[in-house]
């Protein structure tokens, strides 16, 4: 193809056309025939919410990576998509556009509102996945609203009842009052914050003095239940078993001991409430302590508080303060630094209440979670310490029961007469208890009436069984697919995407849900912290696809490494645009010289050939490797050094000669440049699959056989360190004589008369002396050993005025007369021979008083340059 056809630049607009391509003809389907091994990627399904992320980007880029040199490796790989839909988000966004809360409108409308926003949302979030060309086979999407995927989270939920690991219970959970619902302790996220220590007098009940307890929570005074202090603490003593008045509500509370309290913590007299936090819920489990409810499901204060009832839980901390000071019992307040539990979906404090909750029974599972764990690849190898800390550190089980609507029902209905559970049979899933009727009677009583379960499911599990998902479990043939080979996720998530699907897969299957884990980290802005909309620092993708291209910002991406934090910048993305570009202007140039016959290997022993094509093979092997362990910058970079410097900057500059003649060796040229452009196109193709499908199909090759089964394979047998060590002599002094043109401001085509080499290393040089003679079009060449035969000629001397005037007065203008019309050599002569210069009697000056311009001369009395290379230490005399 001549280089008329094809666009002086690269185009990124076109992007999306290739990836319409693909699309139509099927590129990445899984065949799942067993005629290749498959790879199997368990690919995490994100929520719904309409727009891709620089965090999407940068995980799904990880992952299409994998999946594409997986691919070109013969594997027969399943890349699937799915879509994690219910939960949270996507009921508080329907909340937000249509300004109501989910019991203002029927379950049914609500849920409509849900699934409508969730197609449109999927729909342009699969158009962004596709302009990033990630290479899903999207015949293998899942949705987890859809029946077959609800059926599936119901039957696992059958199952693990049936084992004892589901069970229904009253406890304390942690409780969102903005979302109105359990959450688990997974999706607690904490907060730093700074809030007043509140110390307040505890009269005792015999009047006998009071004791002073130092709290941030003052709201949950009506709450208390006991105090309790440590059991060596002597300000204390006297007070063991006695009890103490609740200021403001004149109820009696009994003071305990503990050996857990911290007596250097505020006063060492610490308020048990139900609930203020985890501790308090461990206190009153330990000594049975009474539970008194204080806060409503939605966040105001219940009847118990008094004349607080109805009010806010931030109205009553104020309003109480006030009461306390007005009587009498607030004796100071002080700054405190606190670390606040969040709603991880809305950031509302989260509350401990008292529920009748599902829960999975997780902490029996714990060393089975760990051992399973263990037995994982994971990439950074550090992130399994994060697991395994979590699964050490769980207090409570997992409870998978929310107060919401959009999400897979739980399969659960109770007996009219006397509440018994009562389960669909399998053949019924899936079922909304809310809707349908036991296909039995109970079995317990016999009873044909029945309540139904309105609470649903947790939406960590749907999520949490997606190798089974992608799988296809139960259904026949399933087990080919499970476990999935590769689990790809961000950090955040280790404790409950990671930890959840462990612990259910293993308990479903005992197997293990995947061999490896790689880790990504988050993304942060330009300012250094974490991109969020309300820092203002987020760049949303189309910004960059729109202006650079897909394939720009999947470099920025692939620059990274596997569990760090990446911070976005905007001249990463322009770095990585100019290296397209320069390696298409490469292309141009090469596509223009491949005419005529191009032998299909090597045919001479041109050095600069084999040096080129040893640096190539390395670069396969290096990149092999890097990708073989998930280091994707050090593949990248790898390929812009070699692509920048060793093939564009270095050995292109080097054989242009022969591609403008008609010699023996400008076969061998065109057949190294071709098979090395082609080479590193296959390399590139995972990370920058746009641009590597553009240039191969221009050079005339099928875009399958660069995606499929493409990787090319190491030539060990062309990878030499003695050739390398001689191209390198050849390219530090072909580089140094173009630098030396360049700053002497002669044209890179303008011949040299003369370069005279001077190395130790006379044979290797003189291998590649017609490349270096005529790159740099040099008329006379020669190589020896030893140091050039120079002398140094004065061309012109100058006086040094301020310090010739205040030195010689007077007679400073002698001096200057004698430099003016003193030959120069007749001066140098002098101060060679004397030291000094004698103008008259008493006037002499030194070499501190002049300036000297000089050349060196060769022995042939001709002027010559010195240059040195800056790598091999080789000398060159040069002539023009």
């Amino acid at each position: 193809m001549s280089n008329n056809e094809i666009p002086k630049d690269y185009d990124h607009t076109k992007e999306e056309e290739l990836q319409d391509l693909w699309q139509d003809k099927k590129t990445y389907r899984f065949i799942g025939d067993g005629t290749r091994p498959t790879y199997i990627i368990d690919t995490p399904p994100p929520y719904p919410t309409g727009k891709l992320h620089m965090g999407h980007v940068l995980n799904w880029v990880y992952m299409d990576i994998i999946a594409r040199y997986k691919r070109m490796n013969n594997y027969d790989v399943l890349f699937p998509q799915g879509w994690d839909c219910h939960g949270l988000p996507t009921e508080v966004k329907v909340e937000e556009i249509h300004n109501i809360k989910k019991n203002d409108v029927s379950r049914e409308k609500f849920r409509e509102y849900c699934i409508d926003l969730t197609h449109e949302n999927i729909e342009k979030m699969r158009l962004q996945m596709r302009k990033m060309g990630y290479s899903q086979d999207w015949d293998h999407e899942y949705i987890t609203m859809l029946p077959e995927n609800k059926m599936r989270t119901q039957l696992s939920f059958l199952k693990l009842y049936d084992q004892d690991m589901i069970y229904q219970d009253i406890h304390p959970i942690n409780w969102c009052p903005r979302c109105e619902t359990a959450i688990a302790f997974a999706e607690v996220e904490y907060s730093d914050n700074v809030t007043k220590l509140n110390y307040v007098n505890f009269p005792a009940t015999d009047g006998n003095g009071h004791v002073t307890i130092a709290t941030t929570r003052p709201e949950l005074l009506c709450a208390c239940v006991a105090v309790v202090v440590h059991p060596d603490d002597e300000r204390y003593m006297n007070l063991h078993g006695k009890t103490l008045t609740l200021p403001l509500y004149e109820r009696e509370v009994k003071i305990i001991t503990d050996e857990s309290v911290d007596p250097e913590y505020g006063t060492g007299a610490v308020m048990i409430c139900t609930f203020g936090d985890k501790t308090d819920v461990e206190w009153v489990t330990k000594y049975n302590l009474d539970v008194i409810n204080a806060i409503s499901e939605k966040g105001d204060m219940l009847d118990v508080s008094g004349k607080y009832a109805g009010m806010t839980i931030k109205e009553c901390r104020s309003e109480i303060i006030e009461d306390l000071k007005q009587a009498g019992y607030l004796i100071k307040q002080e700054e405190v630094d606190q670390n606040v539990g969040l709603c991880w979906r809305c950031k509302t404090p989260i509350e401990i209440m008292t529920k009748k909750q599902w829960f999975v029974a997780a902490n029996k599972m714990t060393q089975d979670i760990i051992d399973q764990a263990k037995q994982m690849r994971w990439v950074p190898q550090h992130m399994y310490q994060r697991l395994e800390n979590w699964a050490n550190s769980m207090d409570w089980d997992w409870c998978i029961s929310r107060q919401r609507i959009f999400a897979t029902p739980i399969p659960v209905w109770y007996c009219k007469d006397h509440h018994h559970v009562v389960l669909p049979s399998e053949e019924q899933l899936p079922v909304d208890p809310t809707i349908d009727k036991p296909d039995h009677v109970c079995a317990e009583c016999g009873c044909d009436e029945f309540i139904a379960e309105e609470d649903v499911l947790d939406t960590w599990m749907d999520s949490s069984i997606t190798p089974l998902t992608i799988a296809d479990w139960p259904n026949p043939g399933w087990e080919k697919i499970y476990p999935a080979t590769l689990r790809p996720q961000g950090h955040d998530i280790i404790r409950t995407w990671a930890f959840y699907t462990i612990l259910r897969c293993y308990a479903l299957t005992d197997v293990k849900p995947f061999d490896e884990i790689v880790i990504n980290g988050m993304v942060f802005g330009e300012d250094g912290h974490k991109m969020s909309k309300s820092l203002g620092n987020v760049i949303a993708p189309e910004e960059v696809i729109d202006e650079y291209g897909a394939d720009a910002l999947r470099l920025w991406s692939a620059n990274s490494t596997p569990g760090s934090d990446v911070p976005f910048g905007w001249k990463d993305i322009k770095h990585a645009y100019k290296f397209l570009r320069k390696f298409w202007n490469a292309f141009r140039f090469i596509n223009m010289n491949l005419d005529g016959e191009i032998p299909d290997h090597l045919t001479g022993d041109n050095i600069i050939d084999k040096w080129i094509l040893s640096k190539l093979n390395r670069l396969n092997r290096t990149v092999t490797d890097a990708f073989e362990e998930y280091d994707f910058a050090k593949a990248e970079q790898a390929i812009y050094d070699f692509v920048w410097h060793d093939f564009c900057d270095e050995y292109i500059e080097a054989v242009k000669y022969r591609l403008y003649e008609d010699l023996p060796s400008t076969p061998d040229a065109k057949y190294t440049l071709k098979h090395t452009i082609e080479t590193v196109l296959k390399l590139m193709a995972p990370i920058t699959p746009f641009f590597a499908d553009t240039v191969n199909s221009y050079l005339g090759n099928e875009s399958e056989q660069l995606h499929i089964g493409g990787w090319p394979e190491i030539q060990e047998e062309l990878i030499s360190n003695d050739v390398e060590l001689i191209g390198n002599y050849a390219i530090d002094i072909i580089d140094e004589l173009r630098r030396y043109k360049s700053s002497h401001g002669i044209a890179l085509n303008q011949p040299l008369s003369i370069v005279n080499i001077y190395t130790d290393d006379v044979e290797k040089v003189e291998a590649t002396i017609d490349d270096i003679k005529n790159t740099n079009r040099v008329e006379n060449i020669s190589v020896s050993s030893g140091k050039p035969d120079l002398n140094e000629k004065v061309i012109s001397v100058e006086p040094v005025m301020s310090i010739i005037g205040p030195e010689f007065k007077q007679n400073a203008k002698k001096i200057i007369d004698y430099i003016a019309n003193t030959d120069p050599s007749e001066i140098q002569k002098q101060l060679e021979s004397d030291g000094r210069v004698v103008v008259v009697d008493d006037v002499a000056f030194t070499d501190e008083h002049i300036t000297k311009e000089s050349e060196l001369v060769s022995k042939t009395g001709e002027v010559v340059d010195i240059l040195k290379t800056p790598n091999m230490n080789v000398l060159l005399e040069v002539q023009k």
